[in-house]
């Protein structure tokens, strides 16, 4: 009986176990099988095994830019954390401010960016914000005497405007998670607090931060993931086909596109892919490792 019954369970366990081979196991195999090619444009139908080359090759070769993408790609997961974190939380603690009038209303407009396609507010970013010529914050800069600015034509000045469109659309989220974690501090601790003779810098470090800490950790690694990976605003800012700037900018997401998508380089695009597989695997294990202790 015991038997039919475990038979019955994988039985009921079979399809969603061969739609999650079918959609996450087989791609990963399959990536993983042709980052040990030389498959590309070249070696399309007759490419052969070459073993870990590819791996060779991005790893330790400098001039494939590989490692120039990595450090790019953890310069921009670090900055643009900690300046959402702390933006995030001090704006929640405003929202959350005693007496704030219209708070409701300034927490719904505070979801547009964040709710917005993704793509149009790039590409409205780089026309009505960026634009050389007629972008707001060359106009702005005129108007106040300076002279206009090329955003998007060097590296360090694209990265800067990078992160600032990203933190434009990515903190609505972060703040909305900081209120409700501050919502959900007992306020007698405050009053206890101040009874006690606590200042405000006070009960933030000793109250507040404690509290939302555990609220908030998954919320900060989800997005720490979701930067690391970040594509659509580095590529639609400053290497979208027919619409290059000039910035030679590259996180290690895009450097997998350029291979795979411009320089027809499968092999080489898809050990790139199994790196930050592996890098996502191992941040990801630290983290939730991390997270237990705590608990």
């Amino acid at each position: 009986m015991r038997k039919k019954k475990q038979i019955s369970v994988w039985m009921h366990s079979l399809p969603a176990m061969v739609l999650i081979g079918g959609i996450i196991v087989f791609p990963i195999i399959y990536t993983a099988y042709i980052s040990l090619t030389n498959m590309n444009l070249f070696h399309w139908d007759n490419y052969e095994m070459i073993g870990l080359d590819n791996y060779v090759r991005a790893l330790f070769k400098v001039d494939t830019g590989f490692l120039t993408a990595i450090l790019t790609t953890l310069l921009w997961t670090a900055l643009n954390m900690v300046f959402q974190v702390v933006i995030a939380f001090f704006m929640a603690l405003g929202l959350n401010a005693p007496g704030l009038r219209l708070k409701n209303v300034y927490k719904t407009l505070l979801m547009f960016p964040w709710a917005m396609p993704a793509y149009v507010s790039i590409l409205l970013w780089r026309v009505g914000i960026y634009n050389t010529e007629f972008g707001l914050a060359n106009k702005v800069l005129s108007a106040l005497g300076f002279e206009k600015i090329n955003y998007l034509s060097q590296n360090v000045p694209a990265f800067i405007s990078c992160m600032v469109l990203n933190l434009w659309m990515a903190l609505p989220f972060m703040i909305m998670m900081f209120d409700g974690a501050l919502q959900s501090i007992d306020k007698s601790y405050y009053e206890s607090a101040r009874m006690d003779g606590a200042g405000f810098w006070m009960q933030v470090f000793h109250i507040t931060v404690p509290s939302v800490k555990p609220i908030m950790a998954p919320a900060v690694i989800m997005t720490t993931f979701t930067t690391f990976k970040q594509f659509d605003i580095i590529y639609l800012l400053t290497q979208q086909k027919g619409a290059l700037t000039g910035a030679t900018l590259q996180t290690i997401i895009t450097y997998a596109h350029q291979n795979a998508f411009v320089s027809n380089n499968y092999g080489l695009s898809s050990a790139v892919s199994m790196i930050i597989f592996v890098l996502i695997v191992v941040i990801s294990l630290f983290l939730n490792r991390g997270l237990k202790e705590e608990v």
